[in-house]
């Protein structure tokens, strides 16, 4: 893999892609809405295609010629009833099938695995929409997907953590180590259409 189309790169997690990507040497194609909110030094170091991600042929722009994709879409802390993030995602599904790129890796919420009337209150309209996400990616055969279900992402340093199938393993994991594996995974067959829980290591949270 040398080229990665990401969405969201300008959230909290989605810079940490980027960064993730541009350590491994990948070359970093972005769609914005608005790039001054990418901080200044990345602009030099990505392509930028200003856009929308609900806007079918702004995407297509961003995922042709891609080796694989990162999705990283957020509401930045907006709350409220959403369908942004899942009619997106089918746009950026539709555009990989038409220009034959394969790989995608999604960053949703472990609340997905939750029972639903255990998720607080005021995340279930955001988490009714990760689950449309949710639901369309697992079926999307033909993708090797990877649904990542982090816990809650917190600003700190990357430290060793643990990922698992189905489960969450914890409670909190770095933005760092979260976006730098939505890039990792895409190279690693072991989580093609598998749902990954990751936190970090108790060891690492209570040193």
């Amino acid at each position: 893999m040398k080229k990665i189309a990401i969405f969201g790169a300008s959230g909290m997690t989605g810079i940490c892609a980027v960064d993730a990507a541009l350590n491994q040497g990948l070359q970093v194609r972005a769609l914005l809405r608005d790039p001054t909110r990418l901080p200044e030094k990345y602009h030099s170091q990505i392509e930028i295609i200003q856009g929308d991600v609900l806007v079918q042929t702004d995407v297509e722009k961003t995922v042709k010629g891609q080796d694989g994709v990162v999705v990283a879409l957020g509401t930045r802390n907006d709350l409220s009833p959403t369908t942004d993030m899942s009619e997106g995602l089918k746009n950026i599904v539709s555009a990989m099938k038409k220009e034959n790129v394969e790989k995608i890796s999604v960053c949703l919420s472990a609340f997905l695995f939750y029972d639903p009337e255990k998720v607080p209150a005021m995340f279930k309209d955001l988490n009714a929409d990760h689950q449309r996400m949710f639901d369309y990616l697992k079926e999307q055969g033909t993708l090797k997907w990877i649904a990542v279900l982090p816990p809650h992402i917190a600003d700190t340093p990357s430290s060793p953590y643990t990922v698992k199938h189905d489960v969450s393993p914890g409670r909190v994991i770095s933005k760092r180590d979260l976006g730098a594996f939505l890039v990792e995974s895409l190279n690693n067959p072991e989580h093609y259409q598998q749902v990954c829980g990751l936190a970090t290591n108790v060891q690492a949270t209570s040193s």
